[in-house]
C-alpha cells in the first residue's frame, strides 16, 4: 500500500466532547483491533487528519458526500497524486465512516476508486544485478541479496526474525506479509554461510545487550502479555538489528529496532548510480528480477506465485511480459534471411 508523500507536524486532534476519547484515538483503536499493520495505521490517521483539516476542522459526522468528493477531487486535480494514493485516501475515509463512526450512507457504496494504470515492472538483467550488488557492502548487501535471492519485499527482509530462517531446510518464512499472509520461500545456498557469520555477530551483540539490562525487541500484537520473556529470547530477535538501542517508554525496556529500511534504500540508490544503470532501480526491483529470472529458468508460474505470495496468479503473470522469450525472444521478420524469388527476379523478405 502506498504511503503519503509528506506527513505534516502533529497538530491538535479533532475536537470532542469532554470525557470522550479523541477521534483519531478511536481510529487507532479500531485499526489495531482489526490487526492492521502499523504502516497502514500511520497512513490512515494521516489521511483522516488531512481530510478534517481540509474541511475546516469540522467533525466528520457533520460532513458527507460533498466534502469527501471535493477532497478527493482536489487530491487528483490540484495535488496530482497517483491513483494508488487517491485510493488510499478513500480507503481511510471509508474506514472512518464505516468502522469508527458506524455510518454507512447509501452513496458510499457508489464511490468509484481511481483506475490504476498497469505498468510493466522494471527488471534488471543478471549482469546488472551483479553490478549493483558489487556496489553494496555490510548489512545493505545482505538484505539486497536476500531480496533478490528469495523474492522478498524490502520490509519483509528487514523484519525477519531469527526463528524464521531455517538453515537445515533452506527456507525463509515470511510472517504477516502483504495482506497479513504468511508464506515460505527459499534460502539461497550462496547466502547461507555469509548469513550464518552475520548471525554469529548478531548473537554476540544480543548477549552483550542482555548483560547490560537490555536485549528486548518489539513483539506482534499481545504476544508480550502471553509470553513475557519472548521479547528477550534469541528466536524473536531481528536478523538485521539496528546499530543503536532505544528506550521504550511504555514498557521501560531497552530495545533494538530492526535495521531501518531507508538505510538500505539509500545504499541501493548509490550502488545503482555507481553501476551507471539508466533504469529506475529500487529495492523492489530485486523482487521483480527474482520473479522474472525464475520464470526464465523454466519454473512454472504457480510456483512463482507461491514464492511471491500473490493472491491471484494474474498478478504474477505480469512478469511473463518481460521474459527473454517474450518480445526480446521473437525474431523480427526484418531479420529473416532473404530468399530467392520463384521467378529468379531478385530476392525478397
Amino acid at each position: 500500500m502506498p504511503h503519503p508523500r509528506a506527513v505534516p507536524p502533529a497538530g491538535p486532534e479533532v475536537s470532542r466532547a469532554p470525557g470522550k476519547p479523541k477521534l483519531l484515538d478511536l481510529v487507532r483503536e479500531r485499526l489495531r483491533t482489526r490487526r492492521y499493520s502499523p504502516r497502514t495505521e500511520k497512513a490512515y490517521v494521516y489521511w483522516i487528519r488531512r481530510f478534517v483539516r481540509a474541511s475546516g476542522m469540522r467533525h466528520p459526522r457533520g460532513m458527507g458526500e460533498e466534502e469527501i468528493t471535493r477532497f478527493l477531487t482536489a487530491l487528483a486535480v490540484e495535488d496530482k497524486v497517483s491513483a494508488s494514493t487517491q485510493n488510499q485516501a478513500l480507503a481511510a475515509i471509508l474506514f472512518l465512516y464505516r468502522r469508527v463512526l458506524r455510518i454507512d450512507l447509501p452513496w458510499m457504496k457508489e464511490m468509484v476508486r481511481a483506475k490504476r494504470t498497469q505498468r510493466i515492472p522494471v527488471v534488471m538483467t543478471r549482469e546488472e544485478v551483479r553490478r549493483v550488488l558489487e556496489g553494496l557492502h555490510g548489512t545493505p548487501l545482505l538484505v539486497a541479496r536476500l531480496l533478490y535471492g528469495s523474492g522478498l519485499r524490502l520490509m519483509e527482509g528487514v523484519r525477519l526474525r531469527i526463528k524464521d530462517v531455517d538453515f537445515d531446510r533452506r527456507v525463509v518464512t515470511v510472517r504477516m506479509g502483504k495482506g497479513g499472509k504468511d508464506r515460505v520461500t527459499m534460502l539461497p545456498e550462496s547466502l547461507r554461510e555469509d548469513l550464518r557469520c552475520h548471525l554469529e555477530a548478531v548473537l554476540e551483540q544480543h548477549r552483550a545487550d542482555v548483560e547490560a539490562g537490555g536485549g528486548w525487541v518489539e513483539l506482534p500484537a499481545r504476544l508480550r502479555v502471553k509470553y513475557p520473556g519472548a521479547g528477550r529470547s534469541w528466536g524473536w530477535q531481528w536478523v538485521f538489528p539496528a546499530t543503536r538501542t532505544y528506550w521504550d517508554p511504555e514498557t521501560g525496556e531497552a530495545r533494538r529496532h530492526h535495521f531501518h529500511e531507508t538505510a538500505v534504500q539509500k545504499a541501493v540508490r548509490a550502488a545503482v548510480i555507481h553501476a551507471r544503470l539508466a533504469k529506475r532501480v529500487t529495492c523492489h526491483t530485486f523482487r521483480h528480477s527474482f520473479a522474472t529470472h525464475v520464470l526464465e529458468d523454466g519454473y512454472d508460474i504457480r510456483t512463482v506465485q507461491e514464492l511471491l505470495g500473490h493472491r491471484d496468479v494474474k498478478t504474477t503473470m505480469i512478469y511473463t511480459h518481460v521474459l527473454n522469450r517474450g518480445p526480446a525472444g521473437v525474431r523480427s521478420p526484418m531479420d529473416v534471411p532473404r530468399v530467392q524469388s520463384p521467378g529468379g527476379g531478385g530476392s525478397h523478405y
